[in-house]
């Protein structure tokens, strides 16, 4: 394996919740990856559908790709994870850091969800900071990268880095750091771990929104070197006391992501459904009073 080769990647970007998945594989071996799919959901008749899933497995059906994962950067909590679905579908193992653990046990409990075991093992592997996993001739080096929330990893795949939601596009920034266990000083660190690579290496967001500025296109591709002179939050060499200044100052004007009840409890179980009750049915549950 080595990290100088360069992955084929393909984006799918879901407007609904402005989330980008990434099918992502080398090209020799056809070994791919699948980063943050997303299951759709309609909040409003509390309904679920694997349309954004399927397709992305259908566009590695066609081009003849074989799953070798399903690679997680955290417990997203503005949409649903189509992980579990997918793994069902493929077999292919559902990987995400560690330090998921902090945060099944942070919400678990808010939403009496006894099934989930506090131990990561919702998931088939977890995955630590410098650990690397192989994708056919190309190697996932994991990152961890915590600062929105305690458990976030990026995936660096030879010249691609897959960040999540630790930074945006250069004219958005970052994210936010108010949810349990985030911090913006922890996270202004893990930003500076992205930027001391290499200038030219390609990093892959994972949301777009369009900003203020007035961009008309959505994007979720940029570099180090781009985000290095151009990122709103910590760009041109931004100390720490003023990012978290910025960053908490526009975290605290900043209302709960419209999904992330149900994202949440979905989500600590790997993608998968909350167990179905007596009457057949599976319920998520709103906690009120609550966030």
């Amino acid at each position: 394996m080595t990290v100088s080769a360069i992955p084929t990647v393909q984006a799918f970007f879901d407007p609904a919740t402005h989330t980008v998945t990434y099918l992502v594989w080398d090209q020799a071996t056809r070994q791919a990856a699948i980063i943050d799919p997303v299951l759709d959901f309609d909040a409003a008749a509390a309904r679920t559908s694997t349309t954004s899933a399927d397709a992305v497995l259908a566009a590695a059906t066609q081009m003849g790709l074989s799953l070798a994962w399903l690679l997680e950067t955290h417990a997203h909590a503005d949409h649903l994870s189509a992980a579990h679905y997918l793994h069902e579908k493929t077999g292919a193992p559902v990987v995400i850091g560690d330090q998921i653990v902090a945060v099944q046990k942070t919400f678990a409990p808010l939403f009496g969800a006894v099934d989930v075991r506090l131990d990561g093992s919702a998931f088939n592997r977890l995955v630590a900071d410098g650990e690397s996993l192989p994708l056919g001739g190309l190697a996932v080096q994991v990152m961890h990268t915590p600062g929105h929330t305690p458990a976030c990893v990026s995936y660096r795949i030879g010249d691609a880095v897959f960040v999540g939601d630790t930074l945006f596009m250069p004219d958005y920034g970052t994210a936010r750091a108010d949810f349990p266990g985030g911090d913006a000083r922890t996270l202004y660190r893990s930003i500076g771990k992205l930027l001391a690579l290499p200038p030219e290496t390609r990093l892959f967001v994972g949301h777009d929104y369009l900003p203020e500025s007035g961009r008309t296109g959505f994007a979720w591709e940029t570099t180090v070197g781009a985000e290095r002179d151009g990122n709103i939050h910590v760009g041109s060499g931004r100390n720490e006391d003023a990012f978290v200044a910025t960053r908490e100052a526009r975290d605290a004007t900043l209302g709960a992501p419209a999904l992330i009840l149900p994202s949440l409890q979905v989500n600590i179980r790997a993608g998968a459904l909350p167990p179905v009750e007596a009457d057949g049915r599976s319920y998520l549950k709103t906690p009120l009073n609550t966030i």
